[in-house]
């Protein structure tokens, strides 16, 4: 469970994130929606343990992120930005197997349980006939599922992802969030993941936290938050919701 007490923080002397009093579940697959400028990226550095706030605190587990070295750190948390750093050079194994360094190092010895871990994880993600690949090489989806399976390796307990749909096609969208939907179901990894898709949150996410100029107005299961007066007045838009055709969620529909 992540806790968020009396946290602020502020750019420029402007108030970019205020938040009181947030509580997160660390074992559910938790999507942040909110409008851009809204405060998604920074609450999720702040979960990460990318950025620290200019007051309060972000507690995991009872710990606070500030408190933790950095390979505690990425030990407890593995965290994906938006825009994907340069691999320029490795192959995807190469880049898989830099989820190991937080538990061996940079001069550490590798041994056949780490061989083993970034096999699966290639599996996992279904990119194991990519191993020898240049990663920069790859499609925009493929790419993406070579950075997963980076996470996976990690072995970290939280998954944080900054919008890891945005700049794929609707195909890989689904692709990545189901495959993050299995591997909280199946291997009890906790996910945080900003979308902007509703349609895709209603789908995916057991937890939903949403933003608006800098502060919660929501926080809550997908059930509670799948009513059309709190979508509507989230996005500033009328929203309607209809029954799957085929599944259980709700579909949004912009009116």
């Amino acid at each position: 469970m992540y806790r968020l007490s009396d946290i602020t923080v502020i750019k420029e002397s402007r108030t970019i994130l205020n938040v009181p009093s947030l509580d997160i579940p660390s074992d559910k697959l938790t999507v942040i929606l909110g409008h851009n400028g809204s405060g998604k990226s920074t609450l999720v550095n702040l979960l990460a343990g990318q950025a620290k706030p200019d007051q309060g605190s972000v507690k995991l587990n009872g710990s606070a992120l500030s408190t933790l070295s950095a390979k505690k750190l990425a030990q407890e948390i593995a965290y994906l930005p938006q825009h994907l750093p340069q691999a320029s050079g490795l192959t995807v194994k190469e880049l898989v197997k830099l989820g190991r360094y937080p538990w061996r190092g940079v001069f550490g010895r590798f041994n056949s349980n780490d061989d083993e871990i970034i096999s699966q994880a290639m599996c996992a993600t279904q990119v194991e006939s990519y191993s020898n690949h240049s990663a920069e090489k790859l499609s925009g989806g493929e790419r993406q599922r070579a950075w997963i399976s980076m996470l996976i390796a990690q072995q970290s307990p939280v998954l944080i992802l900054d919008e890891p749909t945005s700049a794929l096609d609707i195909h890989h969208q689904y692709q990545v969030l189901e495959l993050l939907k299995t591997l909280n179901t199946q291997q009890g990894k906790g996910v945080l993941v900003i979308l902007h898709d509703l349609n895709l949150t209603l789908r995916f996410a057991d937890h939903v936290i949403a933003l608006k100029q800098g502060e919660v107005v929501f926080s809550g299961s997908t059930n509670e938050i799948a009513d059309e007066a709190t979508l509507s007045e989230l996005y500033h838009t009328p929203i309607k919701l209809m029954g799957h055709p085929t599944q259980q969620h709700k579909v949004a529909v912009v009116c």
